[in-house]
């Protein structure tokens, strides 16, 4: 294929070819997409229909269960379709709607990980100041102004990765429609989606500085607590959430500023997970196992399902 256009068809290269493999594949996504699909949903469910969740912390949890799940949904399914269909083909829009729902996905998540540590340190170091600073209002503005940043980086990286032509076979070694490996068919150096990945990996470390400025302020004041119960309630959220938003986002540094070798890589098969599947999965069980608001609104959900019988 010496050209692309908008009639090509990329073939996604995926972790093997060998049949056995392409299953165990499909199997191990659809276990975690299953996972992601049913957590995610109960979270949106439970804070939904349950008034006592009606705050702005779990305002931004239902935000982000809803980015969760539609990010995880962008990437997998395809992969799995693909897998067990045993064929490796993508549509060139079907490729161009996977680049742009993911970093409109990707982006709004990091910018709304940010929002979220801010309100737990208003919560926890300010707390007579928190009604006022996190009005219902502000969180609107808060979760908009996160959706409408990760709408203009999507944008910009769709418009640069596709504005310069792509020679060449149409091999992406990846499982989904990643601009690295898309960038390695460019005909030219792509320096236009070079800059826009140079300012949204500032603007992603600049949002990590701050919610670790933000946690290290909570872990400040949580140690001053006399009461044991207290720190270890926020510890055991706020460690396994800092963890996977490291993961989620070290994982990201890598994939994007780690030159492509000249042959494909199982290494960025299996880094393009802790970014596209980890976080989608863990981040329910972070919230919703560990969470004792969660399950006291979980059993008063299924109490009123299912009422007892006399």
């Amino acid at each position: 294929m010496d050209n692309f256009t908008s009639r090509s068809t990329f073939l996604l290269m995926g972790f093997s070819h060998i049949r056995e493999l392409q299953i165990l594949h499909a199997m191990l996504f659809l276990m975690a997409y299953l996972a992601a699909l049913l957590g995610n949903l109960l979270i949106i469910t439970l804070i939904t229909k349950d008034e006592g969740l009606h705050t702005p912390m779990y305002f931004f949890l239902k935000n982000l269960s809803f980015l969760d799940l539609c990010l995880i949904s962008i990437t997998v399914p395809k992969s799995i379709a693909n897998s067990l269909m045993n064929r490796n083909t993508i549509s060139f829009p079907g490729c161009v709607a996977q680049v742009f729902f993911f970093f409109l996905l990707a982006t709004t998540e990091v910018a709304l990980l940010t929002v979220m540590s801010y309100d737990r340190y208003v919560a926890i170091c300010h707390p007579l100041r928190y009604e006022s600073l996190m009005s219902p209002g502000a969180c609107v503005q808060m979760a908009a102004s996160s959706w409408v940043s990760g709408g203009l980086n999507a944008v910009l990286h769709t418009a640069a990765t596709f504005s310069v032509p792509m020679c060449g076979p149409p091999d992406v070694h990846q499982f989904f429609c990643d601009v690295p490996q898309l960038l390695a068919l460019a005909c030219s150096y792509n320096v236009g989606e070079l800059v826009v990945i140079g300012l949204s990996l500032l603007l992603d470390f600049a949002c990590f500085v701050l919610m670790d400025i933000s946690y290290l302020r909570i872990f400040s004041a949580v140690l001053r607590m006399p009461s044991a119960v207290g720190r270890s309630k926020v510890f055991s959220t706020c460690l396994p959430h800092l963890l996977v938003v490291t993961l989620f986002l070290s994982s990201g540094f890598f994939a994007y500023l780690r030159p492509l070798p000249k042959s494909p890589s199982v290494l960025d098969l299996l880094v393009s997970v802790f970014y596209t599947l980890v976080p989608p999965t863990m981040n329910p069980l972070i919230y919703s196992l560990r969470n004792k608001d969660m399950k006291v609104a979980l059993r008063r959900l299924l109490v009123n399902r299912c009422p007892p019988s006399n």
